[in-house]
């Protein structure tokens, strides 16, 4: 990793340092920033190399990689890759840690390590790797309070001799590079080479964001619910066709991170066990195996990633309102007959699906019902029973021997 000098006289005339842009080349060269944020997964890693690799034809005199990034996803292999991309290119590859807030840790620093001339914003933060101190030629007996593994922050990163700089804006920092041309402006120094800011096209950006643990996650768990929900509506609507596409989004973005399958079958399996419940239209013991396979697969997705509580709260409390209420709610109003001139339904004969004591579900003319027993005495699961009373949604019922009055009578009185 080269020094850099910042602040003073800079280069002015000649071309980068090593090999010079292409013969085709007419005029000055130019510098890319290539801008790479977000774990380090194929879609990022190939941008970046495919920028790398046409910076010769695009006359550049460097390759700025703008990093925002905490760790790969890829395997050790592609990341060797990328690695000995960078250190071959005839182009020099140099790296900026920015702007503030931003990180370069776990394999990501491999990057600073491979790269000519580093820099780390005084917001940012950089990891003190084995890798980052053999480029950079540091002893870790030269480290004072700081041990390997710790981040430090950009003034400090440069303070130990691990980055070159700690350029505040990547304006400052490629002005820094050798190669680049500068001119006197407004007290200080502003690029005379023109540069250029590259970043991945829309569907490769989305393809990226897919694949952070927050977004593949959530998308997985939407898809999952929105295609129960599906189930019990009539024909192919829009529930289905978005549950499809975010399942399909979340399933590659899964496939991308390092996932547990234990952690993917526990989702499967939560939404099947909800599912049970929400045919009969009451939350039972079904239910609250759904909610323990839920959280335990939430918990156990991902190996080495982690995802913010923040997006585990919203999950849970989400997943346990559509299933406690939303979905019963929906089940029940698909399946229900109007609920005007419901008169008729007073005299019915029907079944219990569960034990009605005194509140559980019945089953009249083949549609799920939430009903109440009209005395003491319960109604066990598959007895028969009558429908006595209406009151909104719910059913009075009786058993169907043994009523305390004739149904008939109780119209009688009605009218």
């Amino acid at each position: 990793m080269a020094l850099a000098t910042s602040g003073a006289t800079l280069v002015l005339a000649g071309g980068p340092i090593g090999a010079q842009p292409t013969a085709s080349c007419d005029g000055e060269g130019q510098v890319t920033v290539v801008e790479a944020e977000g774990l380090l997964d194929t879609v990022l890693v190939d941008f970046v190399e495919e920028e790398i690799a046409a910076a010769p034809a695009d006359c550049d005199v460097a390759v700025v990689l703008q990093l925002d990034s905490g760790g790969a996803t890829v395997s050790d292999e592609r990341l060797d890759q990328l690695v000995s991309t960078i250190e071959s290119s005839p182009v020099p590859v140099d790296v900026w840690v920015g702007p503030t807030g931003s990180r370069a840790v776990d394999e990501a620093v491999r990057l600073l390590a491979a790269a000519e001339v580093v820099g780390v914003a005084p917001g940012a933060s950089v990891e003190v790797s084995p890798a980052l101190l053999d480029a950079s030629g540091v002893d870790p007996t030269e480290l004072g309070d700081v041990d390997v593994g710790d981040r430090v922050g950009g003034p400090r990163a440069a303070e130990l001799g691990v980055v070159d700089n700690d350029a505040p804006v990547v304006g400052d920092f490629v002005i820094s590079l050798p190669g680049v041309e500068t001119e006197a402006a407004d007290g200080g120094l502003r690029p005379v080479t023109p540069v250029r800011f590259a970043s991945p096209d829309i569907v490769a950006q989305l393809m990226h964001s897919v694949a952070s643990p927050p977004v593949a996650y959530l998308l997985f768990v939407v898809g999952l619910t929105l295609l129960l929900f599906e189930l019990y509506t009539a024909g192919v609507g829009v529930a289905g066709v978005v549950g499809a596409g975010s399942l399909l989004l979340g399933a590659y973005g899964l496939a991308e991170l390092p996932t547990r399958p234990v952690g993917v079958g526990l989702l499967i399996a939560s939404i099947v066990a909800y599912g049970v419940d929400v045919q009969t239209g009451v939350p039972r013991v079904w239910t609250g195996i759904g909610t323990v396979a839920f959280v335990l697969g939430s918990l156990a997705l991902y190996d080495g990633v982690s995802v913010s509580w923040v997006t585990l709260l919203v999950a849970f409390v989400g997943i346990t309102l559509t299933m406690l209420a939303g979905m019963p709610t929906m089940v029940r109003t698909r399946f229900s007959t109007p609920t005007i001139g419901r008169e008729w339904m007073i005299g019915e004969m029907g079944s219990a699906r569960t034990d009605v004591d005194p509140d559980g579900v019945v089953e009249v003319r083949h549609a799920p019902w939430r009903a109440r027993t009209n005395r003491a005495t319960p109604i066990r699961a598959g007895e028969s029973m009558r429908v006595v009373a209406i009151d909104g949604l719910v059913l009075e019922v009786e058993p169907e021997v043994g009523g305390a009055r004739d149904h008939r009578e109780r119209r009688r009185s009605a009218d």
